[in-house]
């Protein structure tokens, strides 16, 4: 009896689509005709134009007013890589190239159904705007150079969320007022973590392409995509993620890098756009991101979504965070960034000077020559040179007197001298040091290698057994592969209970503190590169010259 029901319901199912498919097939329906527009006119205006500024005040800034009969929306190709959709009316480019440039735009008037017509227009313009140190920190140097950037996904708040212009008596519209408590290696965002954003050095300038999808798409923007929010999606949504692409510069116009300021500090004052329609793994519809900040290790940039009403910050690193223990310490408290030219900051740093050995039959002469010891393109370079007649120079930078602390996190990003023969040395010593001498005063050395050996670090603890009366010490190695031609991040984590190392978050050292032990008081950071002597053996015959670069210096606690 249930076979014959299903039968006798299929077939009046049937009966009804065929029904339904004959009403619909007597019924004629008319979409209107199709008409491409036509008269697309475009006005272009340089601002600052006149007889004695014939392509315009050097802001590179150009009005773009357009129209046409039967268009119902339009979009401009600028000519430099840029691309803008606007319903109607007008909109402002800047042209950043610096010097006087020549460029053809495309209008194309866009007509029911998509059809299009097009205008072509020729802009002549001068851009004074220059910002040639970004581009360094971004992509290298010289042409064919290249630079990977990473989400600093290890660090909290890499993504945050404030208003584009509204303001409630602190500046909110330039910092992340709306949503700033995102954890280091959060796991709704961890979908996007592998993600990498290249900039390469061209003659012309710079291009960019991101190498490693997804894109995540927030809940702000999802509906506007029709696609779920607050998760990643790959090229079918995010149709412009891949691809090289041209990359556009210009002076920040926003009221946040004009007005506002991030962490008590000015924006950079410089804005950077993406062409065709790329973006850096955060889609919201939009190419154009303020620089906040940027070094040779972190991008911060602020971009506001498509639609004008959120603004987005990220944080971006161009060493690839690993995901490694969780520290105990992740307030920073203390740091050099070395990103101001010229002797180390002396509220920072002072110097051991002279001769003699330095209790390691060490073959230097430290001295605060620039020669030796500077800041230069974002780190600190301390060079340890042959001085010509059989001697050697180098430096030895502390923070003693000057900033010294009890327990906390050290992170220090470095480059080690390749020589044979150079002995570099991250370390710290107890702040009573000139009252009671070493080894009592103890010493942390977080980072040291042999002069015959660049392929092991080596990480140590010195203290004076009081109840045996005699030098202690214990140490670990671990191999280091690159440790000459790239930076790794050494770091100590020091806490009442423990001593740890790690070499690029992973530990290989852990001594237990107690309190017979000398580490439970203020120390002072050392930076050197020492020649010869207990660890740096046998210096090679033919030595002239070798660097040890730090990054930065970052204490947390």
């Amino acid at each position: 009896m249930k076979n014959i029901k299903n039968k006798i319901t299929l077939t009046i199912l049937a009966l009804s689509l065929v029904f339904l498919f004959n009403q619909c097939q007597s019924n004629d329906y008319e979409f209107g005709e199709i008409i491409a527009p036509t008269n697309v006119n475009v006005q272009v205006g340089i601002v600052g134009q006149d007889d004695a500024n014939p392509y315009g005040d050097g802001s590179g800034v150009v009005m773009f007013s357009v129209s046409a009969e039967n268009a119902l929306s339009y979009t401009i190709n600028f000519g430099d890589g840029g691309k803008e959709s606007l319903p109607s009316g007008s909109v402002s480019h800047v042209y950043s190239k610096t010097g006087v440039h020549k460029y053809t735009a495309v209008v194309r008037a866009i007509g029911a159904a998509g059809v299009e017509s097009s205008k072509t227009v020729e802009v002549e313009v001068f851009s004074s705007f220059s910002d040639d140190e970004a581009l360094d920190f971004l992509a290298g140097t010289i042409a064919g150079d290249s630079k990977k950037w990473y989400w600093q996904a290890n660090k909290d708040l890499h993504v945050g969320l404030g208003p584009v212009t509204d303001d409630y008596g602190n500046g909110e519209f330039a910092y992340e007022a709306w949503w700033n408590n995102i954890k280091a290696w959060d796991e709704e965002k961890s979908c996007m973590y592998d993600n990498e954003f290249v900039f390469t050095r061209t003659e012309d300038g710079i291009t960019f392409e991101q190498t490693q999808g997804p894109a995540f798409i927030p809940g702000t923007y999802a509906g506007v995509l029709g696609v779920a929010g607050d998760q990643c999606h790959d090229e079918s949504v995010a149709t412009t993620m891949f691809g090289v692409k041209d990359v556009s510069f210009g002076p920040s116009t926003s009221k946040a890098a004009t007005e506002g300021s991030y962490n008590d500090n000015p924006y950079r004052g410089t804005s950077f756009e993406i062409s065709d329609g790329g973006f850096m793994g955060w889609y919201v519809g939009t190419s154009k991101y303020d620089i906040i900040s940027v070094t040779n290790d972190e991008l911060i940039v602020r971009i506001i979504e498509k639609g004008g009403g959120f603004a987005w910050y990220h944080k971006f690193t161009s060493s690839k965070p690993v995901k490694g223990p969780n520290y105990t310490y992740n307030d920073l408290v203390w740091e050099d960034d070395f990103n101001t030219d010229g002797a180390p900051n002396a509220a920072n740093w002072t110097y051991d000077l002279g001769a003699g050995g330095w209790g390691n039959n060490e073959a230097q002469t430290y001295t605060d020559n620039a020669e030796n010891v500077k800041v230069e393109g974002g780190n600190l370079i301390i060079t340890a040179k042959a001085d010509g007649s059989g001697g050697y120079t180098s430096a030895r930078i502390k923070s003693e007197g000057l900033y010294e602390f009890t327990y906390g996190r050290v992170e220090v990003r470095a480059k080690l001298p390749e020589a044979q023969g150079t002995w570099p040395a991250i370390w710290m010593l107890g702040a009573n040091f000139s009252t009671v001498g070493w080894p009592n005063c103890g010493e942390i050395d977080i980072m040291e290698q042999k002069g015959d050996d660049k392929n092991t670090v080596l990480a140590t603890s010195h203290w004076y057994d009081t109840t045996n009366n005699i030098k202690a010490d214990y140490g670990k190695t671990t191999t280091i592969t690159n440790a000459s031609s790239e930076f790794h991040l050494y770091t100590l984590e020091w806490t009442e209970e423990s001593v740890k190392m790690y070499l690029d978050d992973e530990l290989y050292y852990e001594l237990d503190n107690n309190a017979d032990l000398p580490f439970n008081q203020d120390f002072f950071l050392i930076l050197n590169v020492a020649m010869g002597g207990t660890l740096g053996g046998t210096i090679d015959a033919g030595f002239t010259e070798a660097t040890m670069e730090i990054d930065y210096v970052k204490v947390y606690q």
